[in-house]
């Protein structure tokens, strides 16, 4: 069963682990933000499992590299997401064997994001990924080319299960067999669901249910068929006492629950 983790504004970091397995770090919030900062600084300390991602979807690139390497080392991640390039093959493969070249805190893993401008493209960056050594692959869901893969009236649906067949097309792959896979993000919430708890499935990392209650939404109980229009670097900032903290929770329990996954004990 996949471990959970959603980021939220800074006025909930504290409370995050109320409904977050893992947390999940954006590296370039630690250099401008003091209490994101010590707030993983004290998630090293006290053993929480950290996955520190390299800001591409937030900056639209991935963070600056000495930045990067710098607090690899000083936060010893869990998990290292390296920097990709946006629906690059050959880029991306390029950074993931660039990357390699380092020394890393001894816990620390690597992990790769697949690439791609279609889903062939998309399957040649994982099996590149994997022959460099890469044990562990992070699938993006915003690639433009899940609708073309599965067509639907709703885009954001369409999105959801066109990286659906695609991830299931990964793990037919028998030279992907020992590969685990992180899922970043998510257009709809249900969508993990449809994967069955399948074990090559390691984590996934969402705002969605947080978003949606910042939204003013209550998930449904099948969940919710569009993307929330609220944007994290919108509310990073909000106060807690402009939250309803019983939609974050109400909506990160519901995740759970309509996708089949283990409830955390409050």
């Amino acid at each position: 069963m996949f471990k959970v983790s959603h980021e939220v504004p800074r006025c909930l970091l504290t409370s995050s682990p109320e409904f977050n397995d893992y947390d999940y770090c954006l590296p370039h919030l630690l250099d401008i933000d003091e209490e994101y900062k010590q707030y993983f600084i004290n998630a090293r300390d006290t053993g929480r499992y950290v996955i520190m991602d390299n800001s591409l979807h937030e900056l639209g690139e991935a963070y600056n590299h000495e930045r990067l390497r710098y607090w690899v080392n000083e936060l010893k991640p869990d998990e290292f997401i390296v920097p990709d390039v946006w629906m690059r093959c050959a880029e991306t493969a390029a950074q993931a064997k660039y990357w390699l070249q380092f020394k890393y805190p001894k816990k620390t893993k690597l992990t790769a994001v697949i690439q791609g401008k279609d889903k062939n493209d998309a399957y040649l960056c994982a099996n590149l990924l994997a022959n460099l050594g890469y044990k562990k692959l992070c699938v993006s869901y915003g690639a433009t080319w899940y609708n073309d893969f599965f067509p639907h009236t709703n885009v954001d649906m369409g999105k959801a299960l066109g990286r659906v067949r695609f991830v299931q097309g990964l793990i037919k792959l028998n030279q992907l067999k020992d590969i685990k896979f992180h899922l970043l993000g998510c257009s709809i919430p249900q969508e993990f669901g449809w994967y069955d708890n399948n074990p090559q499935i390691e984590s996934i990392d969402t705002s969605n249910p947080v978003m949606a209650a910042l939204d003013g939404t209550r998930y449904s109980s099948n969940g919710m068929n569009y993307k929330p229009n609220a944007n994290m670097n919108d509310f990073f900032n909000i106060k807690f006492e402009d939250i309803k903290y019983e939609d974050i929770i109400y909506n990160t329990t519901q995740f759970r629950i309509i996708n089949n996954l283990k409830l955390k004990q409050l």
